[in-house]
This record gives structure tokens, sequence and C-alpha cells, in this order.
């Protein structure tokens, strides 16, 4: 190539990134999807919620569900993500905030919020489990999360539990699947409140 063939060749790409044009095809914008949920009913009546504060620490998880892709396993030990489609934030902010207000629908607590507020009582967990199965098909959606409960005076394990819940979807379509993430972690949420209440004679003052 010549001196001159090549510097029209410069000057042609300067000309192409200035107009804003591109060679690589754009991609497609993924549409973005919350946590649907329901409401949780109160577990007991005002006069019983005990005046100790509840923190939830967001769950810790590992690289795929610390992402807000949906994870889906189509097959086998094949892992794989929906293209296309994104939580709205990370899994595990997610369910964080769907245990948050479970827990404050519950009434169960003086106040329960995230652990950058102050508190008598935090919750610890890992997000174990939280895809789609095509094991089934219309895919199951599986929510698997180990808590502990903690002291934040002492810093002293109150109790360990273990939740696991699924939903199937009522197709394959991805809004339907989403639906299904929705019912389990509600299932799991009210898991949680009933093991909470039983844990009451421990941490109330």
């Amino acid at each position: 190539m010549t001196l001159r063939s090549t510097a029209i060749a410069l000057v042609s790409a300067a000309l192409l990134l200035s107009s804003g044009c591109s060679i690589l095809p754009e991609s497609e914008p993924a549409t973005l999807y919350r946590l649907p949920s329901s409401d949780i009913q109160p577990v007991t009546s005002d006069s019983m919620t005990t005046r100790q504060r509840l923190a939830v620490a967001a769950p810790q998880a590992g690289h795929l569900l610390s992402s807000n892709r949906i994870l889906v396993y189509p097959e086998g030990n094949i892992v794989n993500v929906y293209e296309g489609a994104r939580w709205q934030e990370n899994a595990s902010a997610l369910l964080q905030s769907r245990l948050i207000t479970g827990l404050q629908q519950s009434r169960l607590f003086a106040s329960v919020g995230s652990d950058s507020l102050p508190s008598e009582l935090l919750l610890l967990s890992e997000l174990r489990h939280f895809q789609s199965d095509y094991a089934t098909r219309p895919p199951t959606v599986k929510v698997q999360l180990d808590v502990q409960l903690v002291s934040t005076q002492n810093h002293a394990s109150i109790a360990t539990q273990s939740f696991t819940t699924s939903a199937q979807s009522i197709s394959t379509d991805i809004p339907d699947v989403v639906d299904a993430f929705g019912a389990a972690s509600d299932e799991l949420t009210e898991q949680l409140v009933n093991w909470l209440a039983n844990q009451q004679e421990a941490t109330i003052d």
C-alpha cells in the first residue's frame, strides 16, 4: 500500500467514526425484570411485636448469582443465561429487598432494614440456588438460601437454617418464568418469617 492510499484509508476511518456510524452490529437492548411479589400476612399482633430491630444483609453468592443475568439450567450439567433478559439488579440484591419487604409486612420486629442501619439482630445468608431448571417442562424455578441469625451485641450465632423452595412456570416464556421466580421467592420468605417467629423466645429482650 502506498503512502497516499494509507492516508486515504486513515481519513476515511476518521470520517466514519466522527459521523457516529459503526460497522459493528448493534446489540439488542435487554428487557429488565423485577422480582414479582405478593403480600405477607402478619404472623403476630402489634402487641406481640418484639422491640428488637432486624437488619438483613444481602446474601452472599457465587459469580453468576452476583450479576443481573437470569440463570437457567437447560439440560444436564450445562449452565446458561437467558439472552435478552436481565434482572433490574443482581439476584442477591433482589432477594434481599424481597426478604426485607416480607419481614416488614410480618410485623415480627420493631423495624426491618438493610445491614447499613443499626439493629440488635442481623440476618446473614448465602444464596445457593436461584435458577430455572429444564429438568421439567415448562421449567421449574429453584431457590435455596442458607441463613444465620446473629446478635449484633456480641456477634454470637443464635440459629441457622436452610430453606429450599420451587415453583413451576406455566410456560417457557421468560415473563412466565419470572413469575415462577416470584412465587418461589414468596414461599421462601414465608418460610423464613415462620422460622423467625419460632426464634422469638430466644431473641425477645
